[in-house]
């Protein structure tokens, strides 16, 4: 197939884009480098460096596309919360740009990435597809908004399908075929292992472990990683099942959780380093427990983690961390 890619450039994205090369499909990718990196995209790939608001200038009827993939988005909770304005900007009106190209290109599959974040529950229960969405932040806030807009568009189409795949802690690293090393580089870092990483590698002087009084097995959160690798092959599969008229949803996930105990000692494991760590209240908000049920992804899309091991997980994202670090 021919297909586009927005924020190509990205973790995520690249991961994906790459995987679409090595499958045989012709790949085209859009990126503003705002957060990306043009060394993360596939050689073969024709790049536009470009705002997704410009996408109808790539999407044309001309251009023949059989599927978008949708990456394209400002990720930071933190930063949703203080500049919303921009959350609204890139993730819904960009999202709306690229929703009007499809409908004038007749584009038959989109698959949006998404987030496990909008879910809310008792803490205890693993989330499927039917858990109750209720956004804490803005940036939640606008994936959930894309998703209505995705549905809308599906149902006033004959030719549309989509799918809509929402994620748990995507982590890890990929080295692929043709020596481009693929990881988590985000300015400033606000995920929890490439934080663990900064401080084994002496990039931070302590690592903050907030709250161990949760009614958990070590009283530390717990969630829910999945190998970025895995999660990239998911959307492969989803581009076969979509079906014009119709919007699916599927969780992507380990289903299995690990506490933030559990990834403070394996980084420590996996590193050999052991680096100084300060305890801290619970932060406002935060679950005791946030695991995906990825049920629905095994059983339409023959889809199941073949990296689940937090160890290997771990390791992967070390290595990327250290090769960057060292170009560094």
């Amino acid at each position: 197939m021919k297909l586009l890619v927005t924020g190509g450039a990205g973790y995520i994205g690249s991961v994906v884009a790459h995987q679409l090369v090595d499958a045989g499909h012709e790949v085209e990718i859009i990126d503003n480098l705002s957060t990306g990196f043009e060394s993360n995209l596939p050689t073969s790939a024709r790049f536009h460096e470009m705002s997704v608001h410009q996408v109808a200038d790539i999407l044309t009827p001309e251009a023949r596309f059989d599927g978008v993939l949708h990456f394209a988005a400002s990720i930071e909770v933190a930063e949703s919360v203080s500049n919303p304005d921009k959350y609204w900007h890139n993730n819904i009106e960009g999202s709306l740009a690229l929703l009007r190209a499809i409908r004038t290109a007749q584009v038959p599959r989109l698959i949006f990435s998404s987030t496990g974040s909008m879910y809310t529950g008792d803490g205890t229960t693993a989330f499927d597809e039917t858990a109750e969405v209720r956004p804490k932040n803005p940036y939640a806030a606008t994936k959930a908004t894309v998703d209505q807009l995705i549905a809308g568009e599906c149902g006033a189409s004959d030719t549309l399908g989509a799918a809509t795949l929402r994620y748990f802690n995507a982590a890890g690293a990929v080295l692929t075929a043709d020596g481009v090393h693929l990881g988590e580089r985000h300015e400033p870092e606000s995920h929890l292992i490439p934080i663990l990483l900064q401080a084994a590698d002496g990039q931070r002087d302590t690592f903050t472990l907030f709250g161990t009084d949760y009614e958990t097995r070590d009283g530390t959160c717990i969630r829910d990683y999945i190998h970025v690798a895995d999660l990239a092959a998911a959307h492969l599969l989803a581009l076969d099942v979509v079906e014009p008229g119709r919007h699916d949803i599927f969780n992507l996930g380990n289903g299995q959780g690990h506490s933030n105990q559990q990834v403070l000692d394996t980084v420590r494991e996996v590193t050999g380093v052991d680096f100084p760590v300060r305890i801290e209240g619970r932060r406002p908000g935060d679950p005791a427990v946030c695991v995906a049920s990825s049920e629905k992804a095994r059983r339409e899309l023959g889809w199941k983690p073949q990296r689940p091991d937090l160890a290997d997980i771990i390791a992967d994202a070390w290595q990327f961390h250290q090769t960057v670090h060292a170009r560094a």
